[in-house]
């Protein structure tokens, strides 16, 4: 079995929420309990740090593992979805799991996760454990995927719990309010393990406090101002939120680790996290003259507070290449986007991409006129052709645009 086979066979052969949404959605662990097993229960064998949130989890994970790197330690990190390469999912020390571990893992497991029905998900959870453990790695950062509760992610016995934000995402599977949606998030509270929280919500603290309460885990908000003297590399308006985080989280597993944090070292990782841990597609700046960002965000938070930032840049025109998937709620983020904008509407290139014709429609309704592409590459090449130098093109709406612009 090749590497793009073995890939293949885990896309094709059960569902992917990514890819295809509600049906790929597991009501229970049963799954990956019986996977932990089969596989000697790696998870185990990790000292691992549990990161949930609605946005900013990526970000909060990455800056994390790098803080943990700059001190020496080997870390995994596991982050989804991926932009350009499955392995970009499962990394120690920023290098990716390499083609020939994924391989054979596949082909001793093959078998076994066919039987069990295993999700597309509930599979690279299990290869991230299993290589973790088998690499001996010193901590590892392990970013939920979809919720908390219910997430594959939630059998590890974590040394700290975080929670970056509240916001609507996935409402048809973690409920259609904010309350409920952190009830889902807090599901990854443990016993007495400490739970670090990047944002105090009304909606969400009492919910969070209750779980938190009742568990037995100490409760602490964070607060941005802890990292104003360091320079993100990460450039959002949102980032210092993460950034935050991320540093609490690391000067409690330095307390129970009973090692010192040096100051130097969380400098340069903040300064340097994309090339220490490999992050890419947050407020990724492409090109200059026109200047062109990337950026993941795709739900009303995220989006309200990138767009915010564009709008902030100064420029003469603005062109937006534009593309969602099916699920995605138009109504709750399209009043977001400048209606002084020129659009490039196109279909990601996933089974659950939306058509360019539907978004164009939808957006028209909100005064948002732009014209359709077959491809996100041909409205990307349409943008660059229609701007000037002076100009500011802006790449978003789904993680699949980007990956398929960087």
């Amino acid at each position: 079995m090749t590497y793009s086979e073995a890939v293949q066979w885990l896309f094709s052969q059960l569902p992917m929420f990514q890819r295809i949404g509600a049906a790929a959605y597991k009501a229970n662990l049963d799954n990956i309990l019986a996977f932990a097993k089969h596989l000697n229960h790696p998870e185990k064998k990790l000292k691992c740090i549990h990161i949930a949130g609605t946005n900013g989890k990526g970000s909060t994970s990455n800056m994390t593992a790098a803080i943990l790197q700059q001190h020496g330690f080997k870390v995994g990190l596991y982050t989804s979805p991926h932009l350009k390469d499955y392995r970009e999912r499962i990394r120690i020390n920023g290098e990716m799991i390499s083609e020939d571990d994924v391989v054979a893992f596949v082909s001793e497991n093959k078998a076994f996760m066919q039987e069990q029905q295993l999700s597309f998900f509930e599979m690279t959870v299990g290869l991230a454990f299993d290589y973790f453990a088998k690499q001996n790695v010193d901590y590892a950062v392990i970013e939920v995927g979809m919720g908390g509760r219910l997430d594959a992610t939630n059998i590890i016995s974590p040394l700290v719990t975080a929670i970056t934000n509240i916001s609507f995402d996935h409402t048809q599977f973690l409920g259609d309010t904010l309350e409920k949606i952190a009830i889902e998030k807090a599901g990854i509270i443990k016993n007495n393990t400490p739970l670090f929280v990047g944002r105090k919500q009304i909606e969400t603290a009492g919910a969070f406090e209750k779980i938190a309460a009742d568990r037995q885990a100490e409760i602490h908000y964070v607060h941005t101002d802890t990292v104003s003297k360091y320079k993100l590399q990460l450039q959002g308006n949102y980032q210092p939120e993460n950034a935050a985080l991320a540093l609490a989280i690391c000067k409690e597993v330095a307390r129970i680790e009973n090692f010192e944090l040096k100051e130097q070292e969380i400098t340069t990782a903040f300064a340097r996290v994309q090339e220490i841990t490999g992050f890419q597609g947050r407020w990724q700046i492409l090109a200059q003259n026109p200047l062109t960002i990337a950026d993941t965000a795709h739900n009303s938070d995220g989006l309200q507070r990138t767009l915010k930032q564009v709008l902030q840049q100064t420029y003469d025109q603005l062109h937006i290449v534009l593309g969602v998937v099916t699920d995605k709620d138009l109504p709750s983020i399209l009043p977001f986007f400048p209606k002084s904008a020129t659009y490039y509407f196109a279909k990601p290139d996933i089974p659950r991409g939306l058509a360019a014709a539907d978004l164009q429609k939808t957006a028209a309704s909100f005064d948002l006129i732009g014209k359709i592409y077959n491809s996100v590459p041909e409205a990307y090449a349409a943008a660059k052709q229609q701007s000037s130098p002076a100009d500011l093109i802006f790449i978003g709406g789904s993680t699949f645009v980007v990956a398929e612009i960087l």
